[in-house]
């Protein structure tokens, strides 16, 4: 039988495709202060579902989740309801959670399609608490970093310090996040270290000098451009060189902040303070995003030291200049009007991405072998395409397909503890038939390695087949297969 798994796995997996002159990849990232509201019935629009070519990635940064003590210990245990409603609206369309990070009302997400997953690896995710004294984290910044087809990308969400007179504070908090966010990866320790990284959030920045009446006039007749001069970050990027190194595209879209909630007009209420009313807010694009492309050229994507290993057929590839490895294009940069749940609209900034990938080839791959059912052990067959780092904490999940993560298996199996058989090629394991759904389905296998904390390979859909002695039990008690319990 591992002779006929061999041969079975010697051709190209059809996970894997690409040239040697570039693949564009199409990003989609989404920044939105949600002002504590859950997520609307229908965000079709936001997420162009109906475009006819979808994203390869979706990434998705939130400000002011809601974190009451309740709510907050309950999305501890269980997936918050953005988290949740994202989850279910692109499982269907093949997208599976990467990896997300919380910070009380911060909210990171990274999505990709399932045909990139095992390109993805060493992921890593961590935060920076900005407010009150650096111990609150009602501001501040979550990112997370990875190596995509073997170049090492990272995404910053941040909610900066409030207020028209903020603008050196919320400065100071950009450059004091990326200073202290530090990864476990010799050649990208910091978020600045990565070959492409995308800033992004509610950062903040205001419009200043001009009156009310003149934003206002300039916003209804759509002469935008008129505002660029006092927008706080257009201003700032001027005087710091760190921002400088950080591009956006033209902000020809309507101010983002601040609305009267369920409507499309802006601000209206006047605020109480101590003493009087204070005026309204004015607008401002303070939902912004940003990308940098590092300056200068690092070997960071060129070796392994994260995870990322290059197939020796493209070294000669890879001793062209950096530039030429990966290149960024900006498609769009709108808000979307019609979502009026917060104070703030969402913005979405479409990206292609092209770059020469490192490897081409998933560093596993996996097959089941013959039959599967609930009434009989199950046995897969793995071959190594790559050298990986292995060790006796990886496993193989069993998963249905329209999975949401990389924990929604049905079951797993211990890699090393259930190996029953090896030989130089190929490895068998053994999955027991207790855990596997009596109904059956279309499933895949992932391999999980521990040490880069992902999958790094999916096999091909299979059938399972529903349990025959569970139909027969179950038609004999209840006359109805429905009544059959995974």
């Amino acid at each position: 039988m591992i002779i006929s798994g061999t041969e079975r796995m010697a051709g190209n997996d059809d996970l894997n495709s690409g040239d040697s002159e570039g693949d564009n990849f199409r990003l989609h990232l989404v920044t939105w202060n949600v002002a504590t509201a859950d997520p609307p019935a229908d965000m079709s629009s936001l997420l162009h579902l109906e475009s006819p070519k979808l994203p390869d990635i979706y990434v998705f940064g939130l400000q002011e989740v809601y974190s009451g003590p309740v709510r907050f210990l309950s999305d501890v245990v269980f997936d918050d309801p953005w988290s949740h409603f994202l989850m279910t609206t692109l499982a269907p369309l093949n997208y599976v959670k990467v990896s997300s990070i919380r910070m009380q009302g911060l909210l990171l997400l990274f999505f990709t399609k399932l045909e990139h997953l095992p390109f993805i690896r060493d992921i890593q995710s961590t935060y920076t608490r900005t407010g009150v004294f650096g111990y609150w984290g009602n501001k501040g910044g979550v990112s997370i970093r990875l190596s995509f087809y073997g170049h090492m990308l990272c995404f910053l969400n941040c909610h900066l310090a409030a207020h028209m007179n903020n603008v050196t504070e919320r400065v100071v908090e950009f450059e004091s996040i990326t200073a202290q966010q530090i990864f476990n990866c010799d050649k990208a320790q910091t978020i600045l270290d990565h070959r492409l990284v995308f800033w992004f959030g509610d950062l903040n920045f205001r419009i200043e000098d001009h009156g009310m009446h003149f934003v206002r006039t300039c916003i209804n007749n759509k002469n935008y451009s008129l505002l660029w001069s006092k927008d706080q970050l257009i201003m700032m990027k001027k005087k710091e060189k760190l921002l400088q190194e950080f591009e956006e595209g033209p902000l020809d879209f309507q101010p983002t902040y601040k609305f009267d909630l369920n409507t499309d007009t802006y601000d209206s209420r006047l605020y109480r303070t101590w003493f009087a009313f204070t005026k309204k807010r004015k607008p401002a694009w303070t939902d912004r995003i940003l990308w940098r492309l590092r300056p200068k050229a690092l070997p960071s994507d060129k070796q392994d030291e994260c995870g990322d290993i290059p197939d020796t057929d493209h070294v000669k590839e890879l001793e062209e200049p950096e530039e030429k490895l990966l290149e960024l294009d900006q498609d769009l940069y709108t808000s979307h009007m019609e979502y009026s749940i917060s104070d703030h609209k969402p913005v979405t900034g479409i990206f292609t991405l092209k770059l020469k990938k490192m490897y081409t080839t998933p560093a596993v791959h996996l097959l089941a072998e013959g039959e599967w059912s609930a009434d009989i052990d199950a046995m897969l067959l793995y071959r190594p395409l790559q050298p990986f780092p292995s060790s006796s904490w990886d496993w193989i999940g069993l998963y249905k397909v329209g999975f949401t993560g990389v924990s929604d298996y049905i079951t797993y199996t211990w890699v090393k503890d259930d190996e029953v058989a090896i030989d130089e090629e190929v490895i068998k394991v053994y999955m027991s038939k207790e855990e596997i759904p009596v109904r059956g389905g279309e499933c895949v296998l992932g391999y999980y390695c521990n040490t880069w904390q992902c999958i790094i390979g999916i096999s091909q859909p299979f059938k399972v087949h529903a349990s025959k002695v569970a139909i027969e039990e179950g038609l004999h008690q209840t006359g109805a297969t429905d009544k059959i319990q995974d």
